[in-house]
């Protein structure tokens, strides 16, 4: 990298690849038994959220930004954490979302709040050619995709008057990384998060503005066995094991009279606009 502070297209794509690459093998390395078919499926059901809850910094923000009747598509859109708020003053939100177990939490929601503008197409991004939308919106999503350049460009594509993505300041799994040296015996591989997303924009030729949105508070569990099994999907162990019993011992050093507490430092939320 010629100038790290300015790093060309090619050179911050490539830099982006690498982390998320690095961190995919080494799950791969240390994974115990077989990858599963639907990695969200078992942690689904915590996806779930009132969409009309106005506690939320980052989805007051969200709010703000839709403008009545028009369109937006939610890239990754989970179990409706967004989508079904973003509906209720959207005229129509297209929901991409590969996960069935994701689709399954987020049309309960539709049932459940009685939303009925939400398009829900099960399919993994980039979609060609992609929907012809107002905004495309993106949530935690892009943190582990290493082929970034294509998902912008069709993301970008999509959108008419705006793209914008909510990220935290490190990705969501470095929750976990505190685990891994006593179990695994080696730090984490660290994937791309806020800072790298905005140094990509920049690079290529983006103009991006961000709006800090509250932070997500230092992991906190009251039951061991809830966290148990959380850092088990994240450290791609299974139950009963070696590694297991070293993941017991570990969250038990971490009990604290609040409760375990997995990771201390709490994370800033930013909301990234940008025009297409």
């Amino acid at each position: 990298m010629n100038d790290p502070l300015r790093p060309t297209r090619s050179e911050a794509l490539t830099a982006w690849a690498n982390r998320v690459r690095a961190n995919r093998d080494q799950a791969e390395a240390y994974r115990e038994g077989e990858p599963p078919k639907d990695f969200y499926a078992p942690m689904a059901a915590s996806f779930r959220a009132d969409p009309l809850r106005t506690d939320e910094p980052a989805l007051d923000a969200l709010r703000n930004l839709v403008l009545p009747g028009e369109t937006w598509l939610d890239i990754g859109a989970g179990g409706g954490r967004y989508a079904l708020a973003l509906a209720q003053k959207a005229g129509k939100v297209v929901a991409v979302e590969p996960s069935a177990g994701m689709r399954s939490v987020l049309g309960d929601g539709m049932t459940q709040y009685g939303i009925s503008n939400i398009e829900l197409i099960p399919a993994t991004w980039p979609l060609e050619p992609p929907p012809a939308v107002d905004v495309a919106f993106i949530s935690h999503v892009g943190y582990d995709i290493e082929d970034i350049g294509p998902f912008l460009d069709a993301m970008e594509r999509a959108a008419s008057r705006l793209c914008v993505a909510v990220l935290l300041y490190e990705a969501p799994a470095s929750v976990a990384a505190g685990a891994w040296p006593p179990v695994h015996g080696v730090e984490r591989a660290v994937l791309p998060a806020l800072p790298e997303f905005l140094t990509l924009l920049l690079a290529r030729g983006k103009t991006p503005e961000i709006r800090l949105a509250g932070v997500r508070g230092p992991a906190l569990y009251d039951d061991a066995e809830v966290a148990r099994r959380f850092l088990r999907h994240q450290l791609f162990i299974q139950e009963g094991g070696a590694k297991d019993a070293l993941l017991a011992a570990w969250l038990e050093s971490h009990r604290t009279t609040e409760g375990i507490r997995i990771a201390d430092h709490p994370l800033p939320i930013g909301v990234v606009t940008w025009s297409p």
